[in-house]
């Protein structure tokens, strides 16, 4: 099975930047489209980026021009890069494999963003 473990969360004035960073285990990592996903207390989570393992992107429109996701497949690594950063993007985050999620989530990293 695969395993996640999501970082780089913290707290963020708004306006700034993050990183964040989901290290997958597995060998078959580059086989997968992977995606980000979002859920803020008291909503769904929700897909806010996803990339193809061929390196196609695509992003909510609420995100879409601030967020910019990645890949590395030789470090088993993808990354979302988070920019001018809102108050409304305060959640908890996870990767996980798209279309389809794989059976276990991570962890999650915690973004939160004042305003």
């Amino acid at each position: 099975q695969v395993q996640l473990v999501e970082s780089g969360g913290g707290l963020v004035q708004a306006g700034g930047s993050l990183r964040l960073s989901c290290a997958a285990s597995g060998s078959i990592f580059n086989m997968y489209g992977m995606g980000w996903y979002r859920q803020a207390p008291g909503k769904q989570r929700e897909l806010v980026a996803r990339i193809t393992s061929g390196g196609s992107t695509n992003y909510a429109d609420s995100v879409k021009g601030r967020f910019t996701i990645s890949r590395d497949n030789a470090k088993n690594t993808v990354y979302l890069q988070m920019d001018s950063l809102k108050p409304e993007d305060t959640a908890v985050y996870y990767c996980n494999g798209w279309p389809l999620p794989f059976t276990y989530w991570g962890q999650g990293t915690q973004v939160t963003v004042s305003s």
